[in-house]
């Protein structure tokens, strides 16, 4: 049986406002789908030919299995730090900062390579409108993060509004695209003789499970940001219930829309070896197409779609920074500026370090002299595995927690579920961190030594302490507050909890 969970003292005015419909936007908005296919199906054929549609098929399979863990705990557990607060509750305060410490680095990394990503498509707008310039990239992402940095300051439903007309639109038009190329395909009114044929799902020769795996960091990334809703624990009218809601409905919605997205730009393109050959080096898939199969008109409205879409992602992903640093600030007592909030309930303070960070990486990438499409893959890559890595210690947590605890009734054949999660993320993890060419072999290096930082900061003397006391407090138990640590500051209002502790209180 779940208790109901009662706002207290550690949610300091985050209001409670949001229902199942603004959660499941915020992921949405967050995955950013209409974006994310405007570039990533490319990459994924880039390694995988005209079988490129089995990335994002190994990449759904593996989602859907890691999504387990999270629905699961978030009918007993409803708080802004998203992974933070259940790998806490489950695998111990340290384990719980890290995956915290991970999820904010991979959301502000994706969210700064969605940024760059924004240039690409905004100058490609202006040369289909006429206007022969080039600006530099990084002016762009700036005064995109700019106008994040304004608009995520408003209220939580302001923000999930936004991601949801923004992706709404653009998937509207994107579907139609979809739609007009299978139709011609099928009707034989396609050109260049293509036609649709079950070609998409055929594999260059050679091609095994680890190339697959190689290739599912595009699709992982083109889901990243499903968990998002989480993040919304504490700003959600009924989180227990509707969280877990959200969660699924944006897999299923955004899965439908990838699958069908990329079988009509892999059949589009056509299978040929020439097909293939463009497919994988289009900067611009949604352009491409809708210019051969319907009019200029619609690409150019695609290609703004594709901007807002990104826009989207960029709000998505530092608001979810946002909210998980204002959680770690809070409960650890580092930082408590960071962890002030406005008078509409909004973590202002947080969001202004999310844009600073941000801001460093692309001025880093800038200084690097990548050009504008290595700067979003480099971005979006790192960002990636340091997500997978919250996945893993969300899903172990999980299994803890479903499986060993003896006090949650899941059946335990279901423990296959977790596991053959773990598998597939430990072995993406792997095939993307071993045996690649520089800049790629250098990211998964950039990951640890950012964990490392965040394990640091875990041995500041009494943080672990005050980890675990606030995590009990957000889950409603009373106990005798612990005696405040020296250096520390005020011992917080609730009391220490181990692991074993909090299962007691979130059954």
């Amino acid at each position: 049986m779940t208790t109901e969970h009662h706002p207290t003292p550690a949610a300091p005015g985050l209001k409670r406002e949001l229902k199942v419909a603004d959660a499941a936007a915020f992921s949405v908005g967050l995955i950013g789908p209409v974006g994310v296919m405007a570039l990533l199906g490319a990459g994924a054929a880039g390694i995988l030919g005209r079988g490129a549609t089995w990335a994002f098929v190994f990449a759904l399979v593996a989602v859907s299995l890691v999504a387990y863990g999270f629905v699961k705990l978030s009918r007993h557990i409803a708080h802004t730090g998203s992974v933070y607060a259940t790998v806490g509750l489950t695998l111990g305060a340290r384990a719980g900062f890290i995956a915290g410490w991970a999820l904010f680095f991979a959301y502000v990394t994706i969210g700064a390579g969605s940024g760059i990503e924004i240039s690409l498509f905004v100058t490609q707008l202006l040369n289909d409108l006429g206007l022969d310039v080039a600006p530099d990239w990084i002016w762009i992402t700036v005064v995109a993060l700019a106008v994040v940095v304004l608009l995520g300051r408003r209220e939580v439903h302001v923000i999930t509004r936004s991601l949801l007309y923004a992706e709404l639109i653009g998937a509207v038009l994107v579907t139609i695209l979809n739609v007009v190329v299978l139709v011609r395909l099928g009707v034989g009114a396609a050109p260049a003789g293509r036609h649709l044929s079950w070609d998409f799902l055929a594999l260059p020769s050679g091609t095994d499970v680890g190339l697959i795996a190689g290739a599912a960091v595009f699709g992982f990334l083109a889901f990243a940001g499903f968990e998002g809703a989480a993040t919304l624990g504490e700003e959600t009218s009924n989180p227990k219930r509707d969280i877990p809601k959200a969660l699924k409905i944006a897999i299923v919605v955004v899965g439908a829309f990838y699958l069908l997205s990329i079988i009509a730009q892999s059949l589009g393109y056509g299978t040929s070896a020439a097909g293939v050959k463009q497919f994988a080096g289009s900067a611009a898939p949604y352009g491409d197409l809708a210019r051969t199969y319907v009019g200029t008109w619609l690409a150019d409205l695609l290609t703004l779609a594709a901007v807002v879409s990104l826009f989207a992602i960029f709000l998505g992903t530092l608001s979810g920074a946002a909210r998980v640093l204002f959680a770690l600030s809070r409960d650890t007592g580092l930082a408590r500026p960071v962890s002030k909030l406005s008078a509409q309930g909004s973590p202002v303070n947080a969001l202004s370090v999310v844009a600073v960070v941000a801001v460093l990486i692309v001025i880093g990438e800038r200084f690097s002299g990548a050009a504008v499409l290595d700067a979003t893959y480099w971005a979006l890559t790192v960002g990636t595995i340091a997500l997978l890595v919250a996945y893993v210690l969300a899903t172990v947590g999980a299994v803890r927690f479903l499986f060993f605890s003896g006090r949650a009734a899941t059946p335990k054949w279901q423990i296959v579920i977790p596991v053959l999660a773990l598998a597939l993320v430990l072995y993406t993890i792997y095939k993307n961190a071993v045996g690649l060419e520089a800049p790629y072999s250098w990211f998964p290096y950039i990951v640890a030594a950012w964990l490392l930082i965040g394990l640091g900061i875990t041995f500041r003397r009494g943080l672990v302490e005050r980890v675990r006391a606030a995590l009990a407090a957000s889950t409603g138990t009373d106990r005798e507050a612990p005696p405040a640590v020296a250096g520390t500051g005020p011992a917080p209002a609730r009391g220490e909890s181990t692991p074993d502790d909090v299962e007691d209180v979130v059954r």
